[in-house]
């Protein structure tokens, strides 16, 4: 399941990052190119995509910070629903 989450994560990312070949745990925060407008259609994309409802204590930057924490985050999520 992990890298299926990293792979949809990946894709979407790369519509707005064209020319990044972004690894599973660089920072994208750190790199420059997620904003506050951004991070919230990574939120809704992460909702969307996975069927979650992300809570106001899984907004921490940390859960969005890698394709792997994004990972994490979604199946901490998917565990806890069921």
């Amino acid at each position: 399941m992990e890298n299926t989450i990293q792979a949809k994560t990946r894709t979407f990312l790369q519509k707005y990052f064209q020319t990044l070949e972004l690894m599973d745990d660089q920072d994208i925060f750190a790199l420059g190119f997620v904003n506050s407008l951004f991070a919230m259609q990574l939120v809704l994309f992460v909702e969307k995509e996975f069927g979650l409802h992300i809570e106001d204590e899984d907004l921490d930057i940390d859960n969005f910070r890698s394709l792997n924490a994004i990972a994490a985050l979604v199946e901490r999520k998917l565990t806890t629903a069921v």
